[in-house]
């Protein structure tokens, strides 16, 4: 064979590999509104940048006639490439071939994919689209997908991890997105779940839908497994790219620092007056983070999900920072279950990978109830306070108006190593709200009152002493638990000012193995 028909060899091999499972699956994948594996790595990296390793891999099943059937490439498509010039790795699942099963050789090329990236120090991006595992390698297949997950739990904390949920994800599949940083999931094309529809009628004799066990929608508001939601594919791999601007290669590198054409002294008079006069009416704390931030430029994560609590990236003078911030626009900001979980796993996301970490205060305590209580609220509670305490990364805390009991101390508070601690004028610092600390402290005394006017001029009188006392920042202030109390039009500066003394911090916690969080 000469030498050109080598290459023409190769030139034909490239083609077929790229042809997947073949034009009909390909018209067939993009009947269904999806796109294939190739196409989805184009629009997600620079283009021309892609180099793609094992296109000439095939599977070496033997049983069930899968030795007639043989696809390059064996339904994965891995290699690395660049977002915005700096490079990352990525494997995407080609529904084309056995719709996307995993096998032996399948999990072979991620395993390799991520034990490079490991090396190289970056980011791995996961697209998935998958039936499961390829039944016909029975154990061989099962033994991938735990090859798969140990890699994911070694890469933890060291290099960003994020998943995209195109199609299906059902099954053990579901495990290697878990274990990742992020998962998007597209609204109607995607789905996860451990056990399917089918099998949960059987075993449980519940009916239910695809969507409605493991949609996108179910699991952006219910069970918080989607940090985020896209309309379409396209929009998912362009909100991965945007997630990617905020996040280091690894976690011995600090976030991409950008150029900033906001000046870091901008006033915003309006932060002056958003705080309600009744500290019983809501406001919504994300204007105060768009006011603040960079271009009014915020990367919400977990939108839908615990809305009490918003976490999300965004930029002060062009250094990306993780926000935490309670919500008084949802459930008055109380924290409960599933907003001190979102909340811990962000901030502990955020300590991982260097990020400094922004929080807004204004919470009026833990949510009460047996429910709560039942379901493990001061584990999951515990959560948020262990991350915020293990944390090393600077740490800046402004308390805007409540700051009560437990949820004080849990929220960034100077005790749990908080570096600079402000608080706007309207912040309230206490272990309860007056009505119910005068009732507790006085109730005897107004009780021997018979009067009911009298008592009630008498306990009025008791909270207006007690509000006095504590209802304002001063008292914490005077302790050195609060660093200064700050005119709310120039919070973005002295945020601004805050990170930049801290960028050359440096603080450890104990050697060990590991922590034993709360879990």
């Amino acid at each position: 064979m000469s030498s050109q028909d080598r290459i023409k060899e190769l030139i034909d091999l490239r083609a077929k590999a790229k042809l997947g499972g073949g034009e009909k699956r390909i018209e067939s994948q993009h009947a269904r509104g999806k796109f294939t594996a190739r196409e989805r790595i184009d629009m997600l990296l620079d283009e021309g940048s892609f180099e793609e390793y094992d296109m000439f891999v095939t599977h070496r099943c033997q049983d069930f006639g899968m030795e007639k059937q043989q696809f390059l490439s064996d339904g994965v498509i891995t290699g690395h490439g660049t977002i915005d010039g700096r490079v990352v790795y990525v494997f995407a699942q080609d529904f084309t071939v056995f719709g996307g099963s995993l096998s032996e050789t399948f999990a072979q090329k991620i395993c390799k994919l991520m034990d490079q990236a490991m090396k190289v120090g970056a980011p791995v991006i996961g697209i998935n689209d998958s039936g499961g595992a390829r039944i016909q390698e029975g154990v061989r297949s099962l033994a991938g997908y735990a090859e798969i997950f140990q890699r994911n739990i070694l890469a933890s904390g060291v290099i960003p991890q994020i998943s995209a949920i195109f199609g299906p994800c059902a099954g053990g599949a579901v495990y290697s997105p878990a274990l990742t940083d992020f998962i998007i999931m597209s609204e109607n094309s995607s789905y996860m779940f451990v056990t399917g529809p089918k099998v949960t009628k059987t075993v449980t004799g519940e009916d239910i839908s695809i969507e409605d066990l493991g949609g996108a929608s179910i699991h952006g508001t219910k069970s918080g497994v989607s940090h985020i939601i896209a309309q379409d594919e396209e929009e998912g791999l362009l909100l991965i790219r945007k997630l990617f601007s905020y996040l280091p290669q690894n976690n011995l590198e600090d976030p991409p620092v950008i150029e900033c054409k906001d000046p870091i002294d901008r006033m915003e008079d309006a932060l002056n007056e958003i705080i309600p006069e009744n500290p019983n009416l809501p406001y919504d704390v994300k204007d105060i983070i768009h006011a603040l931030v960079d271009m009014d430029e915020f990367f919400e994560i977990h939108r839908n999900y615990a809305k009490n609590i918003v976490v999300g990236f965004a930029r002060f003078n062009g250094m990306p920072v993780g926000i935490v911030a309670n919500q008084p626009d949802f459930l008055a900001g109380v924290l409960d279950i599933n907003a001190s979980r979102k909340a811990a796993r962000f901030v502990r996301f955020c300590d991982a990978f260097n990020l400094p970490i922004v929080t807004f205060v204004d919470v009026p305590g833990f949510l009460p109830g047996s429910h709560q209580e039942y379901e493990g609220i001061i584990i999951h509670g515990a959560k948020l306070l262990f991350a915020y305490g293990e944390a090393t990364v600077p740490k800046v805390t402004i308390t805007l108006r409540k700051s009560y009991g437990g949820a004080h101390d849990v929220m960034s508070s100077k005790q749990l190593r908080g570096d600079v601690n402000y608080a706007w004028p309207s912040a309230e610092i206490a272990v309860m709200g007056a009505k119910g600390a005068v009732e507790i402290l006085e109730g005897r005394n107004a009780g021997k009152i018979e009067n009911n006017e009298e008592r009630a001029k008498y306990l009025a009188e008791k909270e207006e002493e007690y509000n006095q006392k504590f209802a304002n920042p001063y008292e914490a202030a005077k302790y050195g638990y609060i660093d200064d109390v700050i005119e709310p039009r120039n919070s973005r500066f002295r945020i601004v000012r805050a990170l930049q003394t801290l960028a050359t911090k440096k603080d450890s916690n104990p050697p060990k193995k590991h922590s034993n969080i709360p879990l």
